[in-house]
């Protein structure tokens, strides 16, 4: 019966997902050598988020491959260079070894993609926003309807209350 507790405990769901804390982590360790049940059900976890995570996968764009190809290509091509050919007569006259940078070098990349990058975190904060929305959208509903309905039987009894009177 513990295993079911610490199963429904939620420290699998966090474990998996990256969130568990060291001392979470090397509990779940003991528990998992311990409990073939609780090991067992990790297992499934796992394969679940594996599911999960490839029915949500983005294919990258169909050029992307090509423009790996032909950086290996290029790089595969690319002549060999003598080291000697760059040296400076200023390294060569202080007989020193170590690379001598003119500045930072950056790195030009390019995308086609027009999808935001975001945090772990935050994917989680926009999925809870977007429950709660559907949430309060249900329950605002149910009150609107319960409140009309409500208004209904305001009508009919004002109305009984008419012909009670007359």
């Amino acid at each position: 019966m513990i295993q079911q507790q610490y199963i429904d405990s939620g420290i699998l769901e966090a474990y998996v997902t990256g969130s568990a804390t060291e001392a979470e982590v090397q509990e779940l360790l003991y528990m998992k050598a311990k409990y073939p049940e609780v090991n067992f059900a990790l297992q499934q976890l796992e394969l679940d988020m594996e599911h999960i995570a490839r029915q949500m996968a983005l294919s990258p764009p169909e050029s992307t491959w090509d423009k790996i190809s032909d950086t290996i290509d290029e790089l595969i091509l690319r002549p060999e260079l003598d080291p000697e050919q760059f040296k400076t007569d200023r390294e060569d006259n202080n007989h020193r070894n170590f690379n001598h940078h003119s500045g930072p070098h950056f790195i030009e990349v390019e995308s086609e993609s027009s999808h935001m990058k975001l945090h772990k975190s935050w994917k989680w904060v926009f999925a809870a926003v977007f429950v709660l929305g559907k949430i309060f959208l249900g329950c605002a509903i149910y009150f609107y309807l319960e409140n009309r309905q409500a208004q209904q039987q305001i009508n009919e009894l004002k109305t009984e209350l008419r012909q009670f009177k007359k």
